[in-house]
């Protein structure tokens, strides 16, 4: 018994939720210091001095210091589906985004929005970065796939929803780089860009909206 109670002792195990919160704080220092002092120059003995933990620690939950930014990179993936989900046969596509702001009013506004930016900026000259966007895109679509396929009541493998889900994903990416190469960070005010991204957006999704019907 004496045994026992001592085996149980110790740090109690973290929960799902304060495992998403550690990873999310390990991708917000990394990103801060890709930005400032360049993608090379930063260890992950940085990162984890940022956040308070050991470099042990964030091999721990990411196998490459540029993986580090990934949660950034799929944030609102959850939240997009669903929106999808629930779009109006005969709707604008671009209409999605008053579900996603109604859903999500920090969607386009949250604070992780002008980090992402500044990441977005460096896939144009760091291969591992722009690796991690693009996969993080791959696997975005069979969700936007599933979701497309049961707004229409067709089977998980259908080609349509799966055609459909590409066009929509491959819109969404094309409308963030287009806006984050082109404004480059000097869009000094923060609602005016905000609203320049969601416009951007819009217009990428109006443009294959005939194809999504």
């Amino acid at each position: 018994m004496a045994a026992a109670a001592r085996g149980r002792t110790g740090r109690p195990p973290l929960t799902d939720e304060r495992k998403a919160e550690i990873r999310l704080e390990i991708a917000r220092a990394a990103v801060d210091l890709f930005v400032t002092q360049g993608v090379a120059a930063t260890t992950g003995e940085q990162i984890g001095e940022a956040v308070g933990v050991s470099a042990r620690t964030v091999w721990r939950y990411f196998p490459s210091k540029e993986s580090c930014v990934r949660p950034l990179f799929s944030a609102g993936i959850d939240v997009i589906a669903a929106c999808l989900r629930e779009w109006r046969p005969g709707r604008p596509l671009e209409e999605i985004f008053d579900r996603l702001l109604a859903a999500d009013p920090t969607f386009v506004a949250g604070p992780e929005r002008a980090s992402v930016g500044s990441l977005v900026r460096l896939t144009r000259t760091e291969p591992g970065l722009r690796a991690v966007w693009l996969q993080t895109y791959d696997e975005a679509e069979p969700a936007f796939a599933r979701a497309l396929a049961e707004r229409a009541g067709l089977p998980a493998d259908d080609l349509r929803p799966t055609v459909q889900a590409a066009m929509f994903n491959a819109a969404l990416r094309s409308a963030v780089e287009h806006f984050a190469w082109r404004t480059g960070g000097t869009v000094a005010d923060r609602a005016e860009s905000e609203a320049d991204l969601v416009r951007t957006m819009r217009s990428a999704l109006a443009v294959v909206a005939e194809g999504l019907t």
